[in-house]
């Protein structure tokens, strides 16, 4: 009977002591939920409510900053740009904005240009960042990107100053010719001679204000709007029409092959302007007596078949330093030459842009004293697509896609066909 007193008082003693570590492990446990952890002070719940919502739909890099200079919360685009690293805000000039702004409460704002992370280049990214109280004791940072914006106008001021000086040239020969008109009033021979210069310098400008437009338009039309099937063929012979003049004053022959039963999808008037440009340079750039090569073929691409129209000349050529400009907006490779053509510099930027806009490109071969072989790459129009080949593909001058641009009885030489194009 002893024994199970005993038994049952150690059973009690047992019990009691399990309650009492149960209760105060509890109470343990509620202790460390009640206090303060570092994630906890830095998270949502430190904000103003409805802040966090705002500032996830913001475009501006967002960093929220404590009195301690700890970053409360950050944007995803505010560590894209090397904002923050590592919980604090890394750059010095936005920091010491931030203090200022915490001490005396007043809203800043400035424009910086912060290195880019990962490059060697040295390239500056332009920001504009905006300091501001946000209650009692965070501070609000809004970094805008500023480097495409700026980008932009340094390209529209470029423009802007290139076409005043490119208008500048022949509205001042043009005023010149005519005090020299009106100089040799009594000169037959030296007005027919300044009269002919005026000619000449009316039709550069006319040229330039026109392929002006052109330009203005191709940047701004959609031309998939109105977009239909196009004959290649129809648009070679648009072009040659366009410099058969010129051509035949040169004694240049213009040879053509591949280009029928080839469709493209574009806008009709804009991909005819492209091809036109690239038919006219070649004939302005070569030399007399020479030839002008204009093919055309289907190829095999990725995200579906493509037509190439490559336009081939033997003219002076461009050299290497030269190549990766020539699509530049009133670049030259030689403005003498350039001026005694006609040319103005915005034939292949016009180029350029239509290729684009058609969701195709453009690339160029040349070697100097060997000529140039401009290509044009343009999705096919799939709804016209004839997949049926030739039967007797040497009776149409193709024998396969090992020559795809020999379809001439006397190839061009000099330079190797445009297959070759990386």
């Amino acid at each position: 009977m002893n024994v199970d007193a005993a038994v049952a008082a150690v059973a009690a003693i047992a019990g009691l002591c399990t309650g009492v570590f149960a209760m105060l492990a509890f109470r343990w446990s509620e202790r460390d939920q009640a206090k303060p952890t570092r994630t906890s002070l830095h998270t949502d719940a430190v904000l103003p409510p409805g802040v966090d919502t705002v500032l996830s739909v913001l475009r501006s890099s967002a960093v929220v900053l404590d009195e301690a200079d700890a970053v409360v919360k950050a944007s995803s685009a505010a560590y894209a740009l090397g904002l923050v690293r590592g919980g604090k805000l890394a750059v010095e000039p936005m920091m010491q904005m931030a203090r200022d702004t915490r001490r005396d409460g007043e809203i800043r704002q400035v424009e910086l240009d912060l290195p880019r992370r990962g490059t060697g280049r040295g390239e500056a990214l332009a920001v504009s960042a905006r300091v501001a109280p946000l209650g009692s004791r965070l501070v609000l940072l809004l970094v805008e990107d500023l480097t495409e914006a700026r980008r932009i106008e340094a390209v529209r001021r470029d423009f802007v100053a290139n076409v005043s000086h490119e208008l500048k040239t022949p509205v001042g020969a043009l005023s010149l010719l005519s005090e020299a008109v009106m100089d040799a009033s009594d000169d037959p021979e030296a007005v027919e001679r300044f009269a002919g210069r005026m000619q000449n310098e009316a039709t550069r400008l006319t040229n330039l204000v026109q392929e002006l437009i052109d330009l203005s338009r191709v940047q701004n039309d959609d031309p998939l709007e109105d977009a239909e099937p196009v004959r290649v063929d129809e648009l070679v012979a648009e072009a040659m029409d366009r410099c058969r003049q010129q051509a035949g004053a040169k004694q240049i022959t213009m040879a053509v092959g591949g280009t029928a039963d080839l469709h493209v999808w574009g806008h009709r008037g804009q991909l005819a302007a492209a091809l036109g440009n690239l038919v006219e340079n070649a004939v302005n750039y070569s030399p007399a007596r020479t030839r002008v090569g204009i093919a055309g073929r289907r190829v095999t691409a990725p995200g579906g078949d493509l037509i190439e129209i490559a336009v081939t000349d033997q003219g002076i050529g461009i050299s290497e330093k030269d190549r990766d400009r020539v699509f530049e907006r009133f670049y030259r490779v030689d403005p003498a030459r350039s001026r005694a053509t006609g040319g103005t510099g915005l034939g292949l930027a016009i180029v350029k842009h239509v290729a684009a806009s058609h969701g195709g490109e453009v690339t160029v071969w040349s070697a100097e004293g060997q000529g140039s072989t401009f290509t044009l790459r343009l999705p096919e129009a799939g709804a016209v697509r004839d997949r049926e080949r030739p039967a007797d593909l040497s009776a149409e001058g193709l024998d396969d896609e090992d020559r795809p641009y020999e379809t001439f009885n006397d190839p061009l030489p000099a330079h190797p066909a445009p297959e070759v194009l990386p």
